[in-house]
């Protein structure tokens, strides 16, 4: 696809000039002589790249306005900033507002094509980085054979086809987001945006800024995520922290397939697949008073729950293998020889869930220790584990011999089934005991009751 220079300037001849500048240079153009046709542009069709005259026709500074226009829809697209009245202050004031260059009337052309040429760059640069991301993001695999995962491989399988609103349960760093982008992947709106707004990270006064956008005063529009990610999937992360009153206006929105942005006048229809994320326990924020019951069943119409990286130590050695061997390909390093069945990984709690565990595996590949002892050292100091014998002298040293040998075998068969995911027959085998004795040591002590 061509690059295309968007060029904004209400003196005709300027215009003009630069128009053939760029056009010699063997970029596509766009031209606007006043405000309302560069917003109508803009709005039209984001360029690659803008040239903005600071004086138009609405005011001192409405080429600046623009310029914040273009950086509320995509702040990576470089904006040059001409100007036949310039001084310090201006200069500073249009770096500020995200300008990537400032130059002067009259212009050296080779100037400006140099200025030209560099924000084509940059804007390819960000582009190409921004589809990597998505990429390594997309490459991402639900990794595990727990039955956990693989109900949820199945889900996703029977909900992508589908435009059911979803709500996915499940802790902080256990792969929601994965989730919802392989269903964005596998669903018939896979070329549309998936667009995330995170409620834990906004500030309570901007939810619905960011939510619905804004009509300014100006003319400008501010556009929010529902029109972002019109003909896609929006991502609502931690739905959970957003107010009650916001709430209420989204279960209106959903109810009317509607909505205004903030000062708008028109209503807006909704083409946008929603996917509602939680790491808190969405029913008990109802029972509190916190989350609107009849908003929760509107999103829930299909329940995607995802334990904690604790409840499926079996998948712990696989993920250690998975991500072993993409961080090394994306290090360019040798892979990484980590013992998958390190007590340490095993027996750790993993409060951060699966993030938690990949940043570890990135931790070793940058500290790049050439030996398994050294590798083992950090993933001790890094998890800072107790000493499994520690952890049960915690509990036995206070009672009698019998009941002490009880818990030690009680806590050991726990870890060793989650290990092996409940299965009887590779636990027996690993422990060193007949399939019939461990069942009935498992009965005795209450295991799996």
């Amino acid at each position: 696809m061509s690059t295309e220079i968007l060029i904004i300037d209400d003196n005709i001849d300027i215009r003009n000039l630069i128009n053939d500048l760029i056009i010699d240079v063997g970029y596509k153009t766009r031209l606007a002589a006043n405000y309302n046709q560069a917003l109508n542009e803009i709005d039209k069709k984001l360029p690659d790249v803008a040239i903005i005259d600071v004086k138009l026709d609405k005011g001192d500074n409405d080429g600046l306005e623009l310029l914040s226009h273009i950086k509320t829809k995509d702040n990576n697209i470089p904006v040059i900033i001409i100007t036949g009245h310039a001084n310090i202050e201006m200069a500073i004031k249009a770096l500020k507002a995200g300008a990537f260059e400032f130059i002067e009337k009259p212009f050296n052309q080779e100037r400006l094509i140099n200025f030209v040429t560099r924000a084509v760059e940059n804007s390819n640069l960000k582009k190409k980085n921004k589809e990597f991301e998505n990429k390594l993001f997309y490459s991402y695999e639900l990794i595990g054979n727990t039955q956990n995962i693989i109900k949820i491989k199945n889900q996703i399988k029977k909900i992508s086809i589908s435009e059911s609103r979803i709500f996915i349960n499940g802790p902080t760093g256990s792969g929601k987001e994965l989730i919802a982008r392989k269903i964005h992947k596998e669903s018939s709106r896979n070329k549309g945006p998936f667009i995330i707004l995170n409620g834990a990270l906004l500030d309570i006064e901007k939810y619905e800024l960011e939510l619905f956008g804004e009509e300014k005063s100006n003319g400008s529009i501010s556009y929010g995520a529902l029109e972002k990610s019109t003909g896609g999937i929006l991502l609502i992360d931690e739905i959970s922290e957003i107010p009650l009153d916001t709430q209420s206006k989204i279960l209106r929105i959903l109810i009317d397939q509607k909505f205004k942005r903030i000062n708008g006048n028109h209503d807006i229809k909704v083409n946008v697949r929603i996917i509602c994320s939680s790491s808190k326990d969405i029913k008990k924020e109802i029972e509190n008073g916190n989350f609107r019951d009849d908003l929760y069943h509107r999103l829930n119409v299909f329940e995607i729950n995802v334990e904690p990286l604790k409840n499926r130590i079996s998948d712990i050695p696989l993920l250690v293998e998975y991500f072993s061997e993409k961080v090394s390909t994306n290090y360019n390093l040798k892979k990484l020889d980590i013992d998958t069945n390190n007590n340490y990984l095993l027996n750790y709690d993993w409060p951060g869930n699966v993030r938690e565990l990949r940043n570890l595996i990135e931790r070793i590949a940058i500290l790049t220790p050439d030996s398994p002892n050294k590798i083992s050292n950090i993933i001790k100091e890094s998890l800072k584990t107790p000493d499994i014998i520690k952890i049960f002298s915690k509990n036995t040293l206070s009672v009698p011999l019998k009941e002490a040998r009880e818990n030690f075998e009680k806590e050991y068969l726990t870890i060793q089934l989650k290990k092996y995911n409940n299965n009887i027959a590779k636990t027996a085998n690993f422990i060193g005991m007949e399939r019939s004795a461990l069942h009935r040591k498992l009965k005795a002590l209450g295991i799996g009751d």
